[in-house]
């Protein structure tokens, strides 16, 4: 018996895993594999705070604190590296500086040259662009895995690995390998809610969003400490794309630059600590995705990042990730007393999982 069951050991379900024993209460995490190999570990380690807007602002400013002292007590570095923005068209620019006007705090506008400083990007047609010092950034395919052997380690705390939930109701959970009973259940397992919850996944209007990414090498070993976004992902994160700037720069593509809005191409980047860079990212949505990644998609990425670095790249792995979808940017449906499910439906687990935790326990530990 535990006083909470965590469905799901990817981010969000760590995330609340953690904000529970700091609570002192006794918990059992429930995964499926082995360790994690899902979204938390198939996205760009990026801690984007700045970008967001709304609720998903209020968590990500949470979040950042934890991040820190998770990364410092599982043993995986949280580098607080920043964001550069990289400006290559007149809207590009206008939109950075609309955001800059709106937190000056936490948005450093910056020069042509001072982009170039700070990155070995292309000078051809580059404006500008700004630094978000407030971001930081993750190896992601070490900090989930680490985090969840960190919790395993601790009193009260119970980790399952290899273990399928088939059921979940008020007072525990079914599962492949017999019941567990508990006073509270959060299930978090993204996606794959409908397999667990249907009819909750069909009235939150949930499917499947797909992403394909690159892992790319430098032929020249370069260092780009920052994650770095570009135009495109002024049209994607919130705060950027609610400027007449943003909107500007989508009405021109749609006519310059199509490909880009119907792969809905968020262009950015970071890098892995052997120098290699992770690139993506494209997005499609389903219920039901198809399985083949599409060639012209990954050309697409590789395009882009050869235009934007003064570099010659080779592609090492590709992928696709999968996360949940839907309407708004948060999912929070009650399935029995004292359960609720929760997912991040617009890919910004790594970003707001640790401030959406604490709420969450709120209101289910409050009033269940």
């Amino acid at each position: 018996m535990s006083d909470l069951i965590v469905v799901g050991g990817g981010i969000v379900g760590l995330a609340h895993a953690l904000e529970a024993t700091e609570r002192g209460l006794s918990v059992t995490v429930v995964e499926r594999d082995d360790h994690p190999v899902g979204a938390s570990v198939r996205n760009f380690g990026h801690g984007c705070f700045t970008a967001q807007a709304g609720e998903a602002l209020e968590f990500a400013r949470r979040a950042r604190g934890t991040w820190l002292r998770a990364g410092k007590a599982a043993g995986f570095d949280v580098a607080e590296c920043g964001t550069v923005v990289v400006a290559r068209a007149e809207e590009e620019l206008a939109a950075l500086e609309e955001l800059a006007g709106l937190r000056d705090d936490e948005v450093r506008l910056l020069s042509a040259a001072e982009v170039a400083d700070r990155l070995p990007v292309h000078p051809e047609g580059l404006l500008g662009g700004a630094f978000l010092p407030r971001d930081v950034r993750v190896e992601q395919r070490v900090a989930a895995p680490r985090l969840l052997d960190h919790l395993e380690q601790q009193p009260g705390v119970t980790v399952l690995r290899g273990t399928p939930v088939l059921d979940v109701h008020a007072g525990g959970v079914r599962t492949g390998r017999g019941d567990l009973a508990a006073d509270h259940v959060v299930v978090c397992v993204g996606h794959d809610l409908d397999r667990l919850a249907p009819a909750v996944a069909d009235e939150a209007a949930l499917e499947r969003c797909t992403l394909q990414m690159l892992q790319l090498r430098p032929v020249t070993l370069v260092r780009i400490a920052p994650a770095v976004l570009t135009g495109s992902s002024m049209l994607r994160y919130p705060a950027l794309a609610a400027t007449p700037g943003a909107a500007a720069l989508r009405e021109r593509w749609r006519t310059e630059r199509p490909e880009m809005l119907d792969a809905v191409v968020n262009h950015m980047l970071t890098q892995l600590p052997d120098g290699d860079l992770v690139v993506g990212d494209t997005h499609r949505y389903a219920r039901t995705p198809e399985p083949w990644s599409e060639e012209i998609l990954d050309e697409l990425l590789l395009a882009e990042t050869r235009a934007l670095l003064q570099a010659d790249l080779q592609v090492v792995r590709r992928w696709q990730g999968t996360y949940a979808s839907a309407p708004g940017e948060f999912l929070r449906a009650p399935l029995a007393p004292g359960v609720v499910a929760v997912s991040v439906t617009s890919g910004i687990g790594m970003t707001t999982a640790f401030g959406l935790a604490p709420s969450v326990l709120d209101t289910l530990l409050e009033h269940p």
